[in-house]
């Protein structure tokens, strides 16, 4: 077989976009063959245009660099020429390609033709968990060198060793998943079918196709699980001494600082769990919280061969704790740790449910690609957790389709002969940590069976934020929007989005009589009638004059509409007997599943899937609009322009502390629970969290400080010639946030975090900065404004020298931003929640119902620990330099103000002039 000749094309451009006039800056071509480079081709390109300053700073190729470098046109047929017999590939061929060909005809050249290779495409597929598909996130993740992102050589050579690593991981892969690929790899909008057959014809010439490390499921290769392991190694004791503890730690890390108090939280987390006591642990940033926690965890189950839970808040600081931290805990200890994720049943994959989907073949583009990511990764993951995989496009949708449920009649009447979550149980009873998060903790309490019913000791670590967890699983939401896509779904007969049951031509005498078919649809039509007529009744009780209001998006308590339960109680009563019937005739199919095909099969499963979706959602509908209980915050949200489109329902609870208490009430006095947070107190309030945690007064508080050293490059700074933001209109004070902010990004060269309480400002301050033009020169990336993630816009800000982070709620917690990154957090107001936010409202109203001031015992204590959390975006190790600047004068106005200082570390309090701060800055910034 002939081998191919690849060219890996990168290009960089004054744009995206050469209809608009964009041209390229620089071209890079690698030919490879027998994958080893043969030679590279690279030349500057004189655009004849302006280089806009945002690509200069992107690609570091400077207008200078270009002036003298030959314009497109004379090096059209030499780059024409060298992609001749060749098969393109880039890093996204769908922004390179074109532009070349849009390029090659200004040029007057035809244009090329021969086959394409996407890596962006063939990497999702191939490595399926990758964080990030950019070229350099998988350079950095598989090894590879770029030393210089976004320049066409460096980019073009990293590009040419992906392919290369591609076509490895390809080789590595069971010959089985090799088949599956390429089966369906002809609907994939670049050429991989090729590179798939060569390395199938390369797998079937070797002695042994099948890899030991595999076994086969209904034709799928999978991970061989691990065995239970062997037994558990004994440790050492628990390192009683300073001493002791300073030689664990030195013989770990090179050059250890010692923290004493990191130690002292060692030393009341193990007397904690040897005396089975319940304790809060405050432990600033810079203590070593998470190590502080888990050597007397890992010490005391090992020693008592017993199970320790930790839960943490997200995702992300579950996996942080498995691949981070505990790396170095097992360093310290010189012992293997036995640790287990444990997330919600619905984390994991449903495997006799996702191969039957593989068995229908005509699907969209999108979920073919998932099918083919989840088919690589099943070879690999360990887990079964599908939050492993990184989803692109559309394929959320059907994963959802493939979660592990327990409710699926189909469940009930086949048991899996393997299933990742009974797995990871049953690996539970053997590890020494199981690692979880809130979430799942708070579901446990409902299991008839619970699965933490065995843990020995607790940490809850990011403890503040199980009061948050528990809100969100007790909120019941009503979208109008959800409702409308789910009906859609179901549809009637004739426009079903998929195909009923009720038509899969089963033998005659199992099938439902037409009369009751007919029946099933004209009752699903009224119901989507009485739908819209409920909601509609809705909106007709809104108070008139708030919609005549300037903001489109309103936001209005139930208790103040005039709802007609009965309309509600109406339709949740027709609902119900239509879902009654309609499950009842699913089951008759079900009672013959030998006579249903493999595609009858998967239909039948997506009608119970969504018949399941409408049943929780009508337990919502019944939870928002027929049942009223104390404390409750019920309220609407929906924006004038998107009647009844955008109309929201939420249900919050405004108390959870009696289901938080009693979560941990089996374990109490027979194992120690530790709760950890960087942010339990507030001054003057100790106890707010543990008040809202339902704890008693005799769980006692420790606080562990970081050295002063820790925070010897901070400083924070009180802008004292800002306007009063309770004595100007909104315009004003705007105005003079965007001069601060402009002011402070040109004297420290950007780097800053803007954390506000409201989009609407924000919003506003960002338009004004980009009318003024004054930023022009940086990237700013504002939420809710900028497209992506949270996550992204963090990842986006990174990549830029030069750049702005606007940031709403979200931001002032959970955001690491380690070193150079960061140089200044400006707050431009105290984050007080606002007054008119309904669930801030039922809470308040709650406690003034007591007698009790709401804004001491609620609005302050949660704006001050806010305001510490965004002070901990800004120092995240010793080595940390940045500034904190205030732009709320009531810091310093108001009676209340010196407690939001007062919660900081002991760090500098400036209160200085914006001229002055911007010398200080300046100075500083260049020193």
């Amino acid at each position: 077989m002939e081998s191919q000749t690849y060219a890996i094309v990168d290009l960089e451009t004054t744009g995206h976009s050469s209809q608009q006039g964009d041209r390229i800056i620089q071209i890079a071509i690698v030919l490879m063959k027998d994958w080893e480079i043969l030679s590279t081709y690279t030349t500057f390109i004189n655009p004849e245009q302006r280089i806009p300053y945002f690509i200069q700073d992107l690609t570091h190729i400077s207008e200078k660099e270009v002036k003298n470098a030959p314009t497109f046109e004379e090096k059209a047929e030499e780059i024409y020429e060298i992609l001749q017999d060749t098969v393109f590939v880039a890093h996204n061929t769908d922004f390179d390609l074109p532009f070349l060909q849009a390029e090659f005809k200004r040029a007057g050249l035809p244009n090329w033709v021969g086959k394409h290779l996407d890596t962006v495409e063939l990497a999702k597929i191939l490595f399926p968990t990758a964080y990030s598909f950019k070229l350099q996130d998988l350079a950095l993740e598989l090894g590879i060198r770029l030393a210089n992102a976004h320049r066409a050589d460096d980019d073009a050579a990293a590009t040419a060793y992906l392919l290369k690593a591609c076509w490895h991981r390809l080789l590595a892969l069971p010959l089985l998943t090799l088949e599956q690929l390429h089966e369906r790899s002809f609907q994939l909008k670049s050429n991989i079918s090729r590179l798939l057959l060569d390395a199938i014809h390369i797998k079937r010439t070797q002695q042994s196709a099948t890899s030991d490390h595999h076994f086969y499921y209904r034709r799928l290769a999978l991970k061989q699980p691990p065995n239970d392991g062997e037994d558990r190694q004994e440790i050492i004791d628990y390192p009683v001494t300073f001493q002791e503890k300073k030689q664990l730690f030195e013989k770990a890390f090179q050059h250890f600082e010692v923290r004493e108090d990191q130690f002292k939280m060692m030393d009341k987390v193990w007397e904690a769990l040897l005396n089975k006591e319940e304790i809060m642990t405050e432990a600033s940033t810079g203590i070593g919280k998470t190590l502080a926690y888990l050597i007397p965890s890992i010490i005391y189950a090992k020693k008592y061969h017993c199970t320790m839970a930790i839960s943490t808040y997200t995702s992300h600081l579950l996996d942080q704790l498995l691949q981070e931290e505990l790396p170095k805990a097992e360093s310290i200890l010189q012992n293997k740790v036995s640790a287990v994720i444990v997330k919600g049943m619905d984390n994991y994959i449903d495997l006799d449910r996702f191969c039957d989907l593989l068995e229908v073949k005509d699907v969209s583009y999108d979920e073919n690609f998932t099918k083919l990511q989840l088919i690589v990764w099943l070879q690999d993951t360990e887990t079964g957790d599908l939050g492993e995989v990184t989803l692109t496009g559309g394929g959320k949708y059907f994963v959802d389709k493939i979660r592990r449920m327990e409710t699926t009649a189909e469940n009930r009447r086949r048991k899996p002969t393997f299933d990742f979550y009974l797995q990871t149980l049953h690996a539970c009873k053997k590890a020494d940590l199981i690692i979880t998060n809130h979430a799942m903790v708070l579901a446990d309490l409902n299991r008839p069976d619970p699965v933490f019913k065995n843990v020995n000791g607790w940490i809850l670590d990011e403890g503040h934020q199980f009061i948050q967890a528990a809100t969100n699983r007790a909120e019941k939401v009503f979208s109008y929007s959800k409702w409308k896509h789910l009906f859609g779904q179901l549809g009637s007969s004739e426009s079903s989005g998929i195909e009923h049951p009720f038509y899969l031509n089963l033998v005659s005498s199992h099938t439902m009589s037409t009369r009751q078919l007919t029946a099933l649809d004209e009752q699903f039509k009224d119901l989507t009638s009485l739908f819209d007529k409920s909601i509609m009744a809705m909106l007709r009780g809104l108070p008139s004059e708030k919609t005549k209001k300037s903001h489109h998006k309103q936001s209005y308590l139930l208790s103040q509409l005039n709802l007609q339960t009965t309309v509600f109680k109406e339709y949740s009563y027709r609902l119900n007997q239509w879902l009654s019937l309609a499950n009842y005739m699913t089951n008759a199919y079900l009672r013959y599943p030998d006579e249903l095909s493999t595609k009858q099969k998967v239909h039948l499963a997506d009608w119970q899937y969504q018949l399941n979706e409408l049943q929780v959602n009508l337990a919502e509908w019944d939870s928002i609009f027929l049942q009223q209980i104390e404390n409750d915050a019920a309220w609407m949200e929906l924006d004038l322009r998107n009647l009844p489109g955008s109309v929201h329902v939420y249900k919050r609870p405004a108390v959870v502390e009696e289901s938080v208490a009693g979560i941990f009430q089996s374990f109490r006095q027979t194992a120690g629970i530790i709760w950890a947070s960087g942010t339990l107190t507030v001054p003057k309030n100790p106890r707010f969290i543990a008040e809202q945690l339902g704890l008693e007064k005799t769980v006692p508080l420790h606080q562990f400080q970081a050295p002063s050293s820790y925070y010897s490059g901070a400083s924070v700074y009180v802008v004292e010639d800002m306007p009063d933001i309770q004595n100007v209109s909104q315009t004003v004070y705007i105005e003079s946030v965007a001069e601060a902010i402009v002011q402070t990004v040109l004297a420290t060269n950007g780097r800053c975090f803007v954390l506000f309480t409201s989009q609407d400002m924000l919003r506003k301050t960002v338009d004004l900065i980009q009318e003024t033009g004054t930023l022009d020169d940086y990237m700013l990336f504002a939420q809710g404004m900028s497209s992506g993630s949270r996550m992204r816009l963090l990842k986006m800000f990174q990549r830029f020298e030069r750049s702005v982070l606007f940031g709403t709620n979200s931001f002032w917690e959970g955001v690491d931003v380690p070193g150079d990154a960061l140089s200044a957090v400006i707050v431009v107001r105290l984050p007080f929640s606002s007054p008119e936010d309904p669930y801030f409202k039922a809470r308040a109203a709650r406690i003034t119902q007591k007698g009790d001031n709401s804004f001491y015992k609620l609005s302050l204590p949660e704006a001050i620990l806010r305001f510490k959390q965004g002070f901990g975006r800004l120092i995240r190790s010793s080595e940390d330099k940045g500034v904190l600047i205030v732009l709320d004068r009531r810091i310093e106005t108001k009676s209340y103000g010196k407690e939001f200082t007062n919660a900081l570390p002991n760090v500098p309090v400036k209160k200085v002039t914006l001229d002055a701060m911007v010398l200080e800055l300046e100075n500083w910034y260049n020193s």
